[in-house]
């Protein structure tokens, strides 16, 4: 399980194209701390909970930027249609 987690950390630096320092700055780790817990295979439950936090806060933003932009859309498209 444990190697799971640390997987965790390595995929998600990846996924979003950060470096360990990035991902830090994101979710109030720093760099070494993260290098710690992979170079040990260890993480902590806090650790795993921030990183799906972070990963929960980045999906409701590209939701409320989706939504965003499609309230754009409609309010153009009842302008238009009401002309």
């Amino acid at each position: 399980m444990e190697e799971k987690e640390i997987h965790l950390v390595k995929r998600v630096s990846k996924e979003l194209g950060l470096t360990y320092k990035e991902l830090g700055e994101q979710i109030g780790y720093t760099e070494g701390n993260l290098k710690k817990a992979v170079h040990d295979n260890r993480t902590t439950e806090q650790l795993k909970k921030a990183i799906e936090l972070y990963l929960k806060t980045l999906k409701l933003e590209k939701t409320i930027n989706e939504t965003e932009e499609m309230k754009k859309q409609v309010r153009t498209f009842m302008k238009f249609i009401s002309e």
